[in-house]
């Protein structure tokens, strides 16, 4: 069973309520851009291409060891904190936390939250 945290539309707007897991993502471990494009988190994309970018000027003077260690780390950190950065981008759009479900599925998070709300 997972933690969803269940999000859902300003009022008047007509979509159904989003259920973030509380998990490691391995999209956002393995493929960090992707992963911030497909959620819409443009903001973390260009910080992720900064310390990328950053990382790539400093491989010289650190070492290309060092460096891939600390690329190593920063995929670690986005497959961690991916469920965050999606509430927050979730939050910074207009939709509010409605609550946590507990939930095998996101589906079945999703109704849940749904016939609870009744």
């Amino acid at each position: 069973m997972t933690l969803y945290a269940i999000f859902a539309p300003r009022p008047g707007k007509p979509a159904a309520p989003r259920a973030i897991p509380e998990k490691f993502s391995w999209l956002a471990a393995l493929l960090p851009p992707v992963f911030a494009i497909v959620h819409g988190l443009w903001l973390e994309l260009i910080a992720f291409i900064v310390l990328v970018a950053a990382l790539a000027y400093l491989g010289d003077w650190i070492g290309a060891s060092a460096t891939g260690w600390l690329y190593l780390a920063l995929a670690l950190w986005c497959g961690l904190a991916a469920a965050s950065l999606r509430r927050h981008g979730l939050a910074w759009r207009g939709w509010r936390h409605r609550g946590d479900v507990v939930a095998p599925t996101a589906d079945l998070a999703r109704l849940s939250f749904l016939q609870a709300e009744r």
